[in-house]
């Protein structure tokens, strides 16, 4: 089976720290008493709002969202992890009865009460602890929501061993991750988001880029795919299944336990 990798990590290091962080200095494992994490942790909803829900970064965000086109929520038990604004709706054919929205800031469980408000579909908001153990049974959702979170995730084959956990038999993995780790995704974010950090605060964005994103896109394919059985893979802009010349990939996944 074919295993996944990026020109991007053969980059001369000179060039692969300004694209990919400094992960020789800093590592890929957060420190939270760091002076540039905290001031990091009072900047994000400001860089979401600027950089992840506006012009371009909202454009390349939509591409990964049109596989929600392709899943049936119809009478479905779901669970979304880290779910932002669920900007994904919109592509619903159908919706489901219970939907749980996961994460471990309230104020992102409470920005999406509007949205359900004259929805028959039943809210169920879970504020977790930042661990990889999740508060829910096993084999409890028919399908599991995760966009642009595995990235994040340290470490990953744990979170992905909980998600397949609470996630029942031939039940649905759907999702999308930045291309992370490949070049395409390297340089425009060099443009644009490291501008921004420049620009707008005094925070170090080689550190910052390794803790927030430890995991490269190709790392998070390869251990999806032994995990679960992959039904569908998009690449985003440019189809061929390339990290490296796209920018997202989306994914709907198969539980086969």
């Amino acid at each position: 089976m074919r295993k996944y990798n990026t020109l991007g990590k053969k980059l001369p290091y000179f060039f692969f720290k300004y694209l990919f962080g400094d992960r020789k200095k800093y590592g890929k494992v957060v420190n939270k008493d760091d002076s540039d994490w905290i001031l990091w942790e009072k900047t994000y909803n400001e860089f979401y709002t600027e950089n992840q829900k506006k012009s371009i970064g909202n454009f390349v965000n939509e591409a990964g969202y049109k596989i929600m086109g392709d899943i049936n929520l119809t009478s479905k038990n779901v669970l979304e992890l880290g779910p932002g604004k669920i900007s994904h709706n919109k592509y619903w054919k159908s919706s489901p009865n219970n939907y749980n929205i996961a994460d471990i800031y309230q104020m992102f469980l409470d920005q999406n009460n509007e949205l359900f408000l004259k929805s028959e579909t039943n809210l169920i908001k879970h504020l977790i602890n930042d661990t990889v153990k999740l508060p829910f049974p096993d084999n409890s959702f028919d399908v599991i929501i995760s966009f642009y979170q595995l990235e994040h995730l340290n470490p990953l084959n744990e979170y992905l061993e909980e998600y397949k956990r609470v996630l029942k038999k031939n039940g649905v993995f759907v999702g999308a991750i930045p291309a992370e780790g490949g070049i395409g995704w390297g340089l425009g974010r060099f443009f644009t988001t490291r501008r921004w950090f420049k620009a707008k605060t005094k925070i170090n964005p080689d550190k910052i880029i390794c803790w927030e994103h430890p995991n490269f896109a190709d790392e998070i394919l390869n251990k999806l795919k032994d995990i679960f059985k992959v039904e569908k893979l998009d690449f985003w802009p440019l189809k061929f299944k390339s990290i490296d010349f796209n920018l997202v990939i989306s994914f709907k996944l198969i539980n086969k336990k």
